[in-house]
């Protein structure tokens, strides 16, 4: 089975509102990464981190992402750090649309709250989040069929904007 939609980008970007939304308006089911990680772990992302560290998260997470990869899923939202394992990378680009949801941290800002259950944004989030970006934009950029910025936008326009492109690539 080759998933449908992969969206990735950076946390705020509206990955799981978006999946949420193209998952309404396509009839397909739809999966968010960091909900399997969670539901798998048996606790919070920001426990995770916490209690076992980031490499027992990056694992957890490979893992999902592998599993996700195969499954029937139509739309799959990655957690925004899953796009940095190379083995996931390759998964990735198995679906037939891989979606770069872009975003300014001044729109990224207000989506986020830059909370504790952020855990890599947890100390001075704003420049923490402009370090992630600079690091993972050239792989979101790489792994792109499709780049749509969720700026100023509600995630229904977001679906609809993802939808005519796909429709324009496909032809």
């Amino acid at each position: 089975m080759v998933v449908d939609i992969v969206l990735i980008g950076p946390p705020g970007s509206g990955k799981s509102s978006v999946g949420k939304a193209l998952s309404r308006k396509l009839s397909r089911p739809w999966i968010d990464t960091d909900t399997e990680v969670e539901s798998r772990a048996g606790k919070k992302i920001s426990e995770i981190f916490l209690e076992d560290g980031e490499a027992t998260f990056r694992a957890i997470e490979s893992d999902v992402v592998d599993e996700v990869m195969g499954s029937e899923a139509g739309i799959v939202s990655l957690g925004g750090g899953s796009v940095l394992n190379e083995a996931s990378q390759k998964r990735i680009t198995t679906a037939k649309e891989v979606v770069f949801l872009d975003v300014s941290i001044s729109n990224a800002a207000p989506r986020v709250g830059f909370n504790k259950d952020r855990p890599l944004l947890a100390i001075n989030p704003r420049q923490q989040w402009l370090q992630l970006m600079e690091k993972r934009r050239p792989i979101y950029e790489s792994l792109a069929t499709i780049t749509v910025s969720t700026d100023n936008k509600k995630p229904d326009q977001v679906a609809d904007e993802i939808i005519e492109a796909i429709e324009q690539r496909v032809g």
